[in-house]
């Protein structure tokens, strides 16, 4: 109780005096240098020889010189001031080519296959000593509870009701659209809303139990339903099975786009009109003005417009 009692006693403005006072080896000068009265300075090193129960600086000579106390004080006190004075300048100023801290990005692969790559390397590339932890959104993760306790900085998703109480910043708007086979009947003959809906879909496995998807939770709004053949929990793999088989996949453009570049795949316009795709990056109130996750977000925003100019 008695250290507690010392340490309340103490605060940022005697360490900067002690500092000063050890390093000037004068009251006066001490006075100067901190743009203080000089009555002041010295009434602050009396609580400090209280505080140390050593004088702290006596005289020899002609001259000041620090007690083996004060010497053994000097470097303790300057971390102390270094420590302060970066608790607050960290928080208002990020400096990217040489920070360590960690990010911790929570997405999956449906925005664009080439998203998570482009971001991975423009963080490496602008903060090269920051260690970077992109996690899945799964049925196991609370993202939400993630975000709030610092583990996760940002969360990416295309939800069409974003979860209240966290900030949100649209990326992008994105049309909905099939990719079939070549081989598929709808190529050639086209489709209507009927066919579209008796045709064979594959769609990504729910997050949880019982959910629905962006594109299944806007048609039970509508009064609709599709025929879902096939789930699969690997999204940047459903185009891959639509390639081989008769199966629709219905995503966003950018998504689909990417792939048919590369496999023998058609897109079609979708019969159902759904309203754009929405992508969006969220985050918790706790990180909001942190200099670091504004920096984090940016860089999100940059990459993800690099996906559209294109």
């Amino acid at each position: 109780m008695r250290d507690q009692t010392l340490f309340d006693r103490i605060d940022l403005h005697l360490i900067r005096v002690l500092h000063t006072v050890l390093i000037e080896r004068s009251v006066s000068r001490a006075a100067l240098r901190l743009g203080m009265h000089q009555p002041a300075v010295s009434a602050s090193l009396r609580r400090l020889r209280e505080l140390a129960g050593d004088p702290l600086l006596v005289r020899s000579g002609t001259q000041m010189q620090p007690t083996e106390v004060g010497l053994r004080m000097m470097q303790p006190a300057a971390d102390i001031l270094r420590a302060a004075e970066g608790l607050f300048s960290d928080a208002r100023q990020f400096d990217p080519k040489t920070a360590t801290r960690t990010f911790g990005i929570a997405a999956s692969d449906y925005l664009d296959p080439q998203f998570l790559p482009r971001l991975m390397a423009y963080l490496k590339q602008h903060a090269p000593n920051c260690p970077v932890d992109i996690l899945p959104l799964s049925a196991e993760a609370h993202y939400e509870e993630q975000l709030a306790q610092g583990e996760v900085d940002v969360v990416i998703g295309n939800w069409p009701q974003p979860p209240q109480g966290l900030h949100m910043a649209k990326l992008f708007e994105d049309e909905v659209v099939c990719l079939v086979s070549p081989k598929h009947p709808a190529v050639r003959r086209g489709w209507d809303v009927e066919q579209w809906l008796q045709s064979e879909h594959i769609a990504p496995t729910p997050a949880y139990p019982g959910a629905l998807g962006v594109i299944d939770e806007q048609l039970a709004g509508m009064g609709l339903s599709r025929q879902v053949a096939a789930r699969c929990a690997h999204f940047s793999l459903i185009p891959d099975m639509v390639a081989s088989s008769l199966l629709v996949m219905t995503s966003g453009r950018l998504f689909c786009e990417r792939f048919a570049q590369r496999l023998q795949l058609a897109i079609l316009p979708c019969p159902v009109e759904f309203p754009p795709l929405v992508y969006y990056q969220l985050w918790h109130a706790r990180s909001h003005a942190g200099a670091a996750t504004r920096w984090l977000r940016e860089g999100v925003r940059n990459v993800a417009l690099t996906l559209r100019n294109q």
